[in-house]
């Protein structure tokens, strides 16, 4: 029976290791039963004794993926909260660099199955307590943990310019410093929607069509004959336009962006921004954000799986982003010690506090204290958690 149980416990880390090799290379969508048993030299047969389908496996290597983070996170240490929070920033980012192919095929199940997302937030939430001696709520979470997480996984995987220094100096001390922010400013106001056509095109009918559908059912799931349906076009005329599903897909990604940009920028305002500071500024843009996604539900779906499928097209995105933040004059800029040396990684630290904000507003519905929530966050934004470290 020993030798039984050792043999059945290889031969499923066998499936396992080819699963997460595959997922991580090609994403869940285009993998199979059948080359995941190539992969691990098993048949067809063996996988069925031991998973009713890949989608069983692929939760199993989610839960596997939780069980590593939670031990690094049992591993931060320190004898002040000061060195306990770097501690733990330290540990998230090296697990990042460390284990590049299951935080890979985590980052499209957290998209795909969010509960496991939702078990995640809560093991970085007590981490984060434990670092601070205190409890961390949301608010403490999307400030610290939004703002790591994408540094961690965008200096891994896109080689962006990030200073594990300056990330664990932003959650120590905040990035807009020596500035408040008033409520009104950021909150108060009417907002503009985007301009609606009167009158569509084909071309516009099409991409409208697929906007909704890859939205709603992803862009594995979605063909070509049912945005045409949905558009009440022939495919030909898809065609004309598009030379393929990929292409049409880069341009709603582009689309979203430069509506996204467009909404919150027109709605800021030249006039508006000289009467605010850097953090109402930031404040006042990341409400916008959440306004815009309460406008428009799919845009954060298209992008956030366009990650696994064209992954070039989202550094666009959101370099198109960071480029807008460099045009900023310099009153509405990042305010560190160290400016200059500090800002490539103070900008993606705020990308990753939107982008996990915008997160919790897509899947888990909006929630009911947003506006509370976004002064917490400008709290932190101003002075980092200084007042609970020794």
């Amino acid at each position: 029976m020993a030798k039984a149980g050792r043999g059945r416990a290889a031969t499923e880390e066998r499936l396992v290791t080819a699963a997460i090799r595959l997922f991580s290379l090609k994403w869940y969508g285009t993998v199979s039963v059948a080359e995941i048993c190539r992969e691990a030299g098993l048949s067809n047969g063996v996988f069925y004794r031991y998973y009713d389908g890949k989608e069983e496996l692929f939760k199993v290597i989610l839960g596997r993926v939780l069980d590593m983070i939670k031990k690094a996170i049992e591993s931060v240490s320190g004898a002040d909260g000061r060195s306990r929070l770097a501690s733990f920033a330290q540990a998230i980012m090296r697990f990042s660099v460390e284990h590049k192919d299951v935080v890979s095929v985590f980052r499209e199940g957290q998209y795909r199955f969010f509960e496991y997302e939702r078990r995640l937030v809560a093991i970085y939430t007590k981490g984060l307590g434990e670092a601070l001696g205190r409890e961390a709520g949301l608010g403490e979470y999307l400030f610290a943990l939004g703002g790591l997480r994408f540094c961690a996984t965008r200096r891994a995987f896109q080689e962006a310019k990030v200073l594990p220094e300056t990330a664990i100096d932003i959650l120590e001390k905040g990035i807009f410093r020596g500035v408040d922010f008033d409520p009104e400013k950021v909150f108060g106001g009417t907002a503009t929607p985007p301009p609606l056509a009167l009158v569509e095109g084909a071309r516009e009918r099409l991409l409208r069509a697929g906007k909704r559908l890859f939205g709603e059912k992803g862009f594995f799931e979605t063909n070509i004959h049912e945005i045409t349906d949905a558009a009440e076009l022939s495919v030909g005329a898809f065609y004309t336009y598009f030379g393929s599903k990929d292409i049409f897909y880069t341009e709603l990604i582009e689309r979203a962006g430069h509506d996204i940009r467009a909404f919150i920028s027109g709605n800021l305002g030249s006039e508006a921004a000289k009467n605010l500071n850097a953090l109402e500024f930031e404040l006042r843009g990341l409400w916008l954000w959440l306004v815009y996604l309460s406008l428009d539900k799919h845009c954060y779906n298209i992008v956030r799986e366009a990650e696994f499928v064209l992954p070039e097209a989202v550094r666009d995105y959101y370099g198109a982003f960071a480029s807008g933040y460099r045009r900023r004059p310099a009153a509405l800029r990042v305010t560190t010690a160290n400016p200059e040396l500090d800002e490539e990684t103070s900008i993606e630290f705020l990308l990753g506090l939107a982008h996990y904000f915008g997160l919790e507003v897509a899947f888990d519905d909006s929630p009911s204290n947003a506006r509370a929530l976004v002064e917490t966050i400008g709290g932190y934004l101003l002075r980092g958690f200084s007042e609970y470290l020794s």
